[in-house]
């Protein structure tokens, strides 16, 4: 099985990754235990844009999330993109089957028709790169504003966030090269971690939004699979055999990781069951909806079933280079995707010690829902 992403730490030690890094911690009468990067660096940083380094706050504590009306909003939205793709725009797809790279839009000028016809072409193209944004360089509100459009802002329960700013995700990796990446590959030989983003809660999230301030000049690109294809490559009885069966989704592991690490916790970890296969509320496209992050079991199956199965689907999952996108990162990139029809992977193949500094927006959709499988037809015998 593939490793899970909760044994892939985003943000490592700037000297010594391979030796945990202590909590800067306070006397009890002076606050929760914090871990700050910018200490970490020694007070100082060359970050292009420190106010987004990462801190741990221990006295970041956060109730169970509460069920909340989803509004799909790529669902009605005009299918030309004209208010997304004015003239002048380009687009050009990055493979067939996944992946679109634009140019001649900045994404915090859209209007509403905008935004929800956004929604619709990540929902069909999967992953959608928009270059030379201002996102980075607008207030952390309006950026906040935009992504809660989509859904309510996910507050990661153990990552890294700005102070003040608890519901951005701050992926961050610093440091000199042969210690980092030695410590990195000294139990694995890969850093291939296929997930969908905490999958484990109850309300999973949809399109999603990952926007660069720094990264190594070549390295840490991230790899997409698109769950549709994946699913559409299966054979009709397997198809068939496959609806009806959920999948247990667990944020334990997860949670277990970071106390392990001295980390935060900032809620307690769910369990979920999801179907394994999901019907996307715009497209009514069929996918996988299942990864070697998170998903655990197979509801009503013996662990040797189970086993054996998710086995398959996550190398057949893995395995789809013929529905899979890579996408460069470069400067005021912004990368939109559906976690409800993609997996993805960050790579960690730069050896130069750059800085590889991005913010996630995480705004949460619908609960997974499957709709019945339905044969094709036979083809007509003349």
């Amino acid at each position: 099985m593939a490793p899970s992403i909760q044994q892939l730490p985003e943000e490592t030690h700037v000297v010594s990754p391979e030796k945990v890094v202590p909590v800067l911690a306070k006397a009890p009468e002076e606050g929760p235990k914090v871990k700050r990067q910018i200490d970490l660096e020694g007070g100082t940083t060359d970050a292009k844009y420190p106010q987004y380094l990462p801190t741990w706050n221990h006295g970041q504590k956060y109730p169970p999330l509460e069920p909340f009306n989803y509004i799909e909003h790529g669902k009605d939205a005009d299918p030309t993109f004209k208010d997304l793709l004015p003239e002048g725009s380009k687009i050009q797809k990055l493979t067939p089957s996944i992946g679109s790279e634009v140019t001649g839009v900045q994404l915090s000028k859209l209007s509403a028709a905008g935004r929800d016809q956004l929604a619709l072409l990540v929902a069909q193209r999967k992953v959608v790169a928009f270059r030379d944004q201002d996102f980075a360089d607008i207030p952390a509100k309006d950026q906040l504003e935009f992504g809660s459009y989509f859904g309510r802002h996910h507050i990661h329960p153990t990552s890294g966030s700005p102070e003040g700013l608890p519901e951005l995700h701050i992926v961050h990796r610093y440091g000199p090269t042969s210690s980092e990446i030695d410590a990195f590959f000294s139990n694995r030989n890969s850093a291939v971690s296929w997930h969908s983003d905490v999958s484990y809660e109850a309300q999973p999230p949809g399109v999603t939004f990952l926007y660069l301030f720094e990264t190594p000049e070549v390295g840490g690109d991230t790899l997409f699979g698109n769950q549709v294809e994946a699913y559409n490559r299966l054979s009709e009885p397997l198809k068939e055999r496959l609806h009806g069966l959920k999948a247990v989704h667990s944020g334990f592991e997860q949670a277990q990781f970071s106390r392990d690490q001295g980390g935060v916790v900032r809620r307690e970890p769910v369990k979920n069951e999801h179907p394994l296969v999901r019907t996307h509320p715009a497209t009514g496209e069929k996918a996988l909806y299942l990864n070697a992050g998170f998903a655990r079991s197979i509801v009503g199956l013996k662990k040797e079933e189970s086993d054996a199965l998710l086995a398959f689907l996550f190398n057949h999952i893995g395995r789809g280079v013929d529905y899979q996108a890579r996408v460069r990162w470069a400067p005021k990139t912004v990368v939109a995707w559906d976690n409800r029809v993609t997996v993805h992977t960050a790579t960690m193949d730069w050896s130069t010690g750059e800085r590889r500094h991005l913010a996630r927006i995480t705004p949460q959709a619908e609960a997974p829902y499957e709709t019945p499988y339905i044969k094709p037809e036979e083809p007509v015998k003349v």
